[in-house]
């Protein structure tokens, strides 16, 4: 039995495609890997590495974060406490974001029931209560 993975068999079993393989590569989330006979061949540890990346990205990670993750702390300090420090971070970034798109979502709302018949009616009541009807 091989040990050793090649493009396509790694990405479908981490279910993302070859080319975000590659690029992951090129941008040094996961090592540069052997060639043989032309073709990459990856160790099944490189599956688990991809799959963190995955997971990091669905939780709002950009890939030079996740190399934070992955490289940027002293080798003393445990892959938990890393993940601590930036999921607080990350998650402080994220509920801004959460009262922003709420903020958007009231004005949009407000927008629907506009009624008004000119630009400077709509800005002057958006300006004076906040609603727009």
């Amino acid at each position: 039995m091989d040990a050793t993975l090649s493009i396509g068999e790694l990405a479908k079993k981490a279910e993302v495609n070859p080319s975000a393989i590659r690029y992951y590569e090129s941008i040094g989330l996961i090592p540069f890997t052997e060639r043989v006979n032309g073709q990459r061949r990856y160790t099944i540890e490189i599956l688990d590495r991809l799959r963190f990346i995955k997971a990091a990205q669905l939780s709002g990670f950009s890939n030079q974060e996740i190399t934070v993750l992955l490289e940027g702390f002293d080798i003393t300090v445990s892959p938990s406490e890393r993940w601590k420090q930036m999921a607080n971070k990350k998650r402080s970034e994220l509920e801004e974001k959460k009262k922003q798109i709420n903020t958007m979502l009231g004005i949009l709302e407000n927008g629907l029931k506009c009624t008004c018949l000119t630009w400077s009616e709509c800005l002057a009541k958006v300006k004076s209560d906040g609603t727009c009807s």
